[in-house]
């Protein structure tokens, strides 16, 4: 599929779920920043130039070369009604052969978390992965401490797996984190552990 760039859009209940583009630099930039405090804790640190137009622009680059390249699914949560840009979601790590794997990342603006938005765009982007990718496995994991996130990935069908040492610099430092796994026709009943 050499120079053929790939289209992604994804339509749910009240949002379009699709690519970054060069004029949502704005809006990205001021939703991230209004909500920092609010990401802080779940994050990686935000690198000096985090919010420039530069480093926008190489997210953006990035985002349509991964999904040429069919490595990552990095989208844009974009509620239809007022084409107000409310978080983002990836679909990233997407493994072929045996594994059919692909690992879930997301964040939300502070302003509309809690409103259904990012379990509806889990369940769109997971629907997404298993039909149209044919992904047999999507991972996710979260700190043990973010129970709004265990909590909207429980309700998007995803299953306790485990806890991993050391996973991932979260804000400056090396945490643990708890994993959950969605399996396209999954058989496992609801788990209480973890």
């Amino acid at each position: 599929m050499l120079g053929r760039k790939r289209k992604v859009r994804i339509e749910t209940e009240r949002m379009t779920l699709r690519l970054p583009a060069h004029g949502d630099y704005r809006e990205w930039a001021a939703l991230r920043s209004s909500s920092i405090e609010f990401l802080t804790p779940w994050e990686p640190s935000w690198a000096s130039d985090h919010l420039t137009r530069k480093s926008f622009t190489n997210r953006v680059y990035w985002a349509q070369r991964s999904v040429n390249n069919g490595n990552a699914i990095p989208v844009f949560l974009e509620r239809r009604e007022d084409k107000t840009l409310l978080g983002a979601i990836t679909l990233d790590n997407i493994r072929r052969g045996p594994a059919q794997a692909g690992t879930l990342g997301y964040w939300m603006g502070q302003h509309y978390a809690r409103h259904g938005y990012m379990q509806e765009a889990i369940l769109g982007l997971v629907h997404y992965a298993f039909t149209t990718l044919d992904l047999s496995r999507i991972e996710a994991a979260c700190l043990p401490e973010n129970t709004a996130s265990r909590g909207v990935l429980e309700k998007s069908g995803f299953k306790y797996e485990g806890v991993a040492q050391s996973y991932l610099q979260i804000n400056g430092r090396w945490r643990n984190h708890v994993l959950f796994a969605n399996l396209r026709g999954d058989r496992r009943g609801k788990t209480d552990v973890g």
